[in-house]
């Protein structure tokens, strides 16, 4: 399951998602529908919409920011939406037995900050078995959308456990080889 967090407005073409298009339409059609027909379904914060791609992957839209631009309410990434987001993902991940990649969502264009999230994904995710990688801009696998090359640690373990100097600064701009898997 690949999940990365939308925005409320109904906005895709930046970002993360750019990638997912190239590879398959299919997540920005579902979810430009989702938006257009938000007054009959449950689009808003916290909302996940989950689009079969190939028989064995699926995307997971997370409605996890409100807007597109920082202003005066602050950065658009909302941290709570998010929590809810991944409990919704744990649960149909649960489901079909499968593993979880991710950019550093709400982290790009989002504005968030990786401290903030990154015990989201550890409590909602990695605490319930399910696996998790993420990945940082920049690594092969991240561009391409497909399986890490290597794998930093294997074993199911909570994060903070292996928070470490081998893992970059979320905001130093650097890119390691590896996605961080737990």
């Amino acid at each position: 399951m690949i999940a990365h967090v939308c925005n409320d407005l109904g906005g895709w073409g930046k970002g993360f998602v750019l990638a997912v298009t190239r590879r398959w339409p299919e997540p920005e059609a579902a979810y430009r529908a989702w938006h257009r027909d938000r007054a009959s379904n449950d689009f808003g914060l916290g909302a996940v919409q989950f689009v079969r791609v190939e028989p064995y992957v699926w995307v997971a839209n997370m409605i996890g920011q409100r807007g597109t631009r920082t202003g005066s309410k602050g950065v658009p990434v909302r941290y709570e939406a998010i929590d809810t987001a991944l409990g919704r993902l744990a649960d149909k991940a649960a489901e079909l037995d499968a593993s979880v990649h991710m950019p550093r969502i709400g982290c790009g264009l989002a504005g968030g900050k990786w401290s903030r999230v990154e015990p989201l994904v550890t409590d909602r995710l990695a605490r319930r078995g399910v696996p998790v990688t993420v990945y940082d801009h920049g690594d092969t696998a991240w561009n391409h959308l497909g399986p890490p090359r290597t794998a930093w640690d294997r074993a199911p373990v909570s994060a903070r456990a292996h928070r470490s100097s081998r893992r970059s600064s979320a905001t130093s701009g650097a890119a390691r080889a590896c996605p961080r898997t737990w």
